[in-house]
């Protein structure tokens, strides 16, 4: 074997043992981004009434702990799953803009975002 085929299955293998690894680690209730923080993966929670109109309270929350897309959609959906919300939420920005019904409880929505791994920086 020449030395450029050492090298080149050397990289391979480094690249499967990374890929596995986070394969491994977001089954193990770890952030999809292996960041090593234990997070509660949760389940989808999908939104039938997003008509504006329909949600008179709106709040947005700064959330910490998130670095990546599927950690933004876990938070959404943990949001989503408190009866009578609608719930985006923005990576970039680490925005979470929540719509509700009733009026906010923010102490509730803390709890469901802490319950998730998370946390709301700023009411």
């Amino acid at each position: 074997m020449s030395v450029s085929t050492v090298i080149v299955v050397i990289i391979i293998a480094v690249g499967f043992f990374l890929g596995l690894s986070r394969i491994v680690a977001s089954f193990s209730g770890k952030s999809c981004c292996s960041d090593g923080q234990k997070r509660t993966r949760v389940k989808k929670a999908i939104v039938a009434d997003t008509d504006v109109s329909h949600y008179p309270y709106q709040a947005n929350f700064l959330i910490g702990g998130m670095s990546c897309e599927g950690c933004a959609q876990n938070v959404a959906n943990a949001l989503n799953a408190v009866e009578g919300t609608w719930a985006t939420v923005d990576l970039g920005s680490r925005i979470a803009t929540v719509r509700s019904k009733t009026p906010i409880d923010q102490k509730a929505l803390s709890d469901v975002v802490s319950k998730a791994g998370y946390k709301i920086l700023q009411p």
